[in-house]
């Protein structure tokens, strides 16, 4: 779904992110990458051992279908 999400223009919000996903390898050791995603500023950022520095910052269209549907998986799976 994160692949899907149409790309978008900057905004300046100061970066906040609300929400972030995390992936590990099997020994749950390091984390592969971590997106954290700020729906005001429309930013996506990533770190982890699996992201190379190129693909460390996105923006993305947060009114897009992708974007509501995303935002909305990742409340309901907030504790």
């Amino acid at each position: 779904m994160i692949e899907s999400l149409p790309g978008g223009k900057q905004h300046r919000c100061g970066f906040s992110p609300g929400c972030s996903i995390r992936a590990y390898a099997d020994t749950l050791d390091l984390a592969l990458f971590e997106a954290a995603f700020c729906f005001s500023c429309h930013e996506v950022r990533m770190h982890g051992t699996a992201v190379p520095p190129a693909l460390a910052t996105h923006f993305f269209d947060a009114g897009a279908p992708q974007a509501h549907t995303l935002l909305a998986l990742l409340r309901e799976a907030a504790p």
